[in-house]
């Protein structure tokens, strides 16, 4: 079956998407910002009491932040550069978190000097340099979830900490001189199982009381992100999201409400952007091969790096016209044997495609220009046009 184009985007965004991409040489992203703005302003209207801190690293393209910085939003870093670009914005250090639990010494140092004042750990080696370089400052723990195994991009296994060594971590900050406010957690990016959220707010629920017998009052839930967009497989609305994990917070606090952090990334971006590749050329193995190899102008290389291990399952349209369909292993155009998107999951495209027909990757406004910035095998990154 085919992608219906109309499935992902409205017909006005789609017709202003397309009509940008005819201006252009492939490959190359189109990101609409209007997506993004109501994003924005759907994931506000749902989740009301919460501060959102969008995660730069999705797409830290400074029209992006620029549009995110005037309605509003909070910034997630992660280094030092991309705190100096967000700052040369205009976004004032009081609505920064420097969220990476993976940071040397004398980049907290200069978060601090810039006037940063909130931190990520999830060490005791990190803690003590935040304690050094950053005295005084809030600092919240991130733990340890479930979620790695219903998430299409799990992130639990590299960072966080078990909850007891969260508590041990948060009473030695104490002792540092620190603020401990918080505990964070992330369920895995691209999360469809929405009670993930419900077993990581009982464990920080657990982590709140104990700490609060030895004298210690946290304030601060970091939910991290995790929502997911529409890719192959179809998702529940950021509504229902919503209504779940606010219940899953009545049922654990009651009265007793936190501070609400989340950090979006991908909800935001993914859907606003389109990505169009150019078919280069398509082969058969042998001449009674079954199996038809279509290679386009960019891969994984070059901005498709989630289709490792086929995780993110993009949905792709087609222009070129004629039924039927037919699966083909799709790959990219570098010198590598690596830069295969599907090889096994299998994205049915015209059986009469050709050289030179255009192949749109929906839903790619996350991760996408942001991991290609090396010219492997001299393919430059992807160029970036904007609409609204």
């Amino acid at each position: 079956m085919r992608i219906n184009v109309l499935d992902y985007y409205d017909e006005a965004d789609w017709k202003l998407m397309r009509e940008e991409a005819s201006r252009h040489e492939t490959p190359f992203l189109v990101v609409n910002l209007n997506i993004i703005k109501q994003k924005y302003l759907e994931l506000k209207k749902h989740f009301d009491f919460a501060k959102i801190y969008f995660a730069v690293k999705a797409n830290p393209a400074k029209e992006v932040i620029s549009l995110l910085r005037d309605l509003g939003s909070n910034f997630d870093i992660a280094s030092r550069y991309e705190l100096d670009l967000v700052l040369s914005l205009g976004v004032t250090p009081d609505r920064i978190s420097y969220g990476n639990t993976i940071k040397k010494a004398r980049d907290i140092r200069y978060f601090y000097e810039k006037g940063v004042r909130l931190f990520a750990t999830d060490s005791e080696y990190d803690l003590r340099n935040i304690a050094r370089e950053a005295p005084g400052s809030r600092v919240f723990c991130r733990i340890l979830t479930e979620g790695s195994d219903t998430a299409d991009w799990p992130l639990s296994r590299k960072f966080g900490s078990h909850p007891d060594m969260a508590i041990d971590l948060i009473m030695l900050a104490k002792e540092l001189g620190l603020d401990p406010c918080g505990i964070s957690f992330h369920v895995g990016s691209q999360q469809r199982d929405i009670g993930t959220w419900d077993s990581a707010i009982a464990k920080v629920r657990y982590i709140f009381d104990y700490l609060k017998g030895e004298g210690i009052k946290l304030s601060l839930i970091n939910m991290g992100g995790g929502f997911p967009v529409n890719y192959i497989s179809k998702t529940n609305p950021l509504e229902i999201y919503a209504e779940e994990i606010t219940r899953y917070l009545e049922e654990d606090f009651g009265e007793d409400n936190p501070e609400i952090i989340l950090e979006p990334g991908r909800s935001l971006v993914g859907e606003a952007g389109v990505l169009v590749t150019e078919v280069v050329l398509i082969s058969q193995k042998s001449s009674t091969g079954v199996d038809k190899w279509l290679y386009v102008d960019t891969g994984k290389f070059n901005g498709l790096v989630e289709t490792f291990d086929e995780s993110i399952r993009y949905p792709l349209y087609s222009e070129a016209r004629g039924e039927p369909v037919e699966d083909f292993i799709i790959a990219g155009p570098t010198c590598d044997s690596q830069d295969i998107m599907y090889e096994y999951f299998r994205n049915p495209l015209p059986a009469y495609i050709k050289p030179g027909d255009r192949i749109y990757w929906l839903s790619t406004g996350a991760y996408t220009s942001s991991y290609c910035s090396v010219e492997f095998n001299g393919f430059p990154p992807l160029k970036t046009y904007f609409v609204q």
